[in-house]
């Protein structure tokens, strides 16, 4: 894609997709904010909040986002029910950035540390696109912190993402992403405004760089996993019934039983639209995360 084919494409992203969760970031906190603060985790002072009570379920969002811009109305429903702890991920929102690249294995260490500062052994785990990567890192890494992973949108390996989308990634440049309404949001909460550029230019590093976390760490995972994407969102059908089928799904339920994983596909979707479907993601996560068991021994 030629670089203005590109800028073109993110105004056009920008103005139909991304001012939705900009009108979500700048309303006011919900009313079940319980608590917030930052956890020294890794070299990060990591911004997280808690809202509402009983069984604690962890949010983590996409890439540059922040918890209202992903979960701002999300948070209120599932806190009616449960602890919900969102938190921003390493220079994404309150959170600072530290002199390392974005990778999952360290990313999913900073949540499992952020989890045990706030003394939470345990949890059921919400991730969205980069954030669902970083859930299943983090149940690869440290199993007996994950009861259940919801993945919303993601891939556990590069080549999860359809052809178009990976052609897309190499073609953006940090430049393209000045005078949009990412960097006012980043403006608006970050703790160095001046890191934007560096910021961006190390997200795009991410995204380049070929990554796979192994088909075989991730059929060992022991946590039952809820699979939601949009038929559109960019993460290939393939790459959905390699995932579904690691995690025991797709089987002929009325005589093998129907396993404690499954699978979500909304119609006329894409990867950004389909967070804005608020009331249908939670009237699909919240039976899931009250229904189905946990794993029933710990992995090791």
């Amino acid at each position: 894609m030629k670089p203005f084919k590109t800028r073109l494409f993110l105004f056009v992203a920008c103005c139909l997709f991304i001012f939705p969760f900009l009108s979500l970031a700048q309303t006011p906190a919900p009313k079940t904010l319980k608590s917030s603060g930052y956890a020294p985790v890794n070299g990060l002072k990591m911004y997280y909040e808690i809202h509402g009570e009983g069984k604690p379920v962890v949010l983590l969002h996409g890439a540059f986002m922040n918890i209202p811009m992903n979960w701002g109305e999300v948070i209120p429903e599932l806190a009616k029910t449960h602890q919900v702890i969102a938190v921003e991920m390493q220079g994404h929102g309150r959170t600072n950035d530290a002199n390392r690249d974005f990778a999952y294995p360290q990313l999913a260490d900073d949540v499992a540390g952020l989890m045990k500062y706030i003394k939470i052994d345990s949890a059921d785990i919400i991730g969205y696109s980069l954030g669902g990567t970083v859930a299943f890192a983090l149940a690869i890494r440290h199993p007996n912190m994950v009861n259940r992973l919801v993945i919303i949108s993601s891939v556990f390996k590069m080549d999860g993402w359809i052809k178009s989308a990976r052609d897309l990634f190499p073609t953006l440049k940090p430049e393209f992403f000045d005078n949009t309404p990412l960097k006012a949001e980043y403006d608006r909460l970050s703790p160095d405004k001046s890191h934007w550029r560096e910021f961006v230019t190390k997200l795009l590093k991410a995204d380049n760089t070929p990554f796979d976390l192994g088909a075989s760490n991730i059929k060992a995972i022991k946590s039952p996993m809820l699979l939601i994407k949009g038929d559109n969102d960019g993460v290939s059908l393939e790459h959905t019934a390699e995932m579904y089928t690691l995690f025991d799904g797709g089987v002929f339920g009325d005589i093998a039983g129907v396993p404690p994983s499954q699978l979500a596909i909304l119609p006329g979707m894409t990867h950004v639209t389909l967070m804005m479907q608020t009331q249908k993601l939670v009237s699909i996560i919240d039976p899931y995360l009250d229904r189905t068991p946990k794993k029933e021994q710990p992995h090791h």
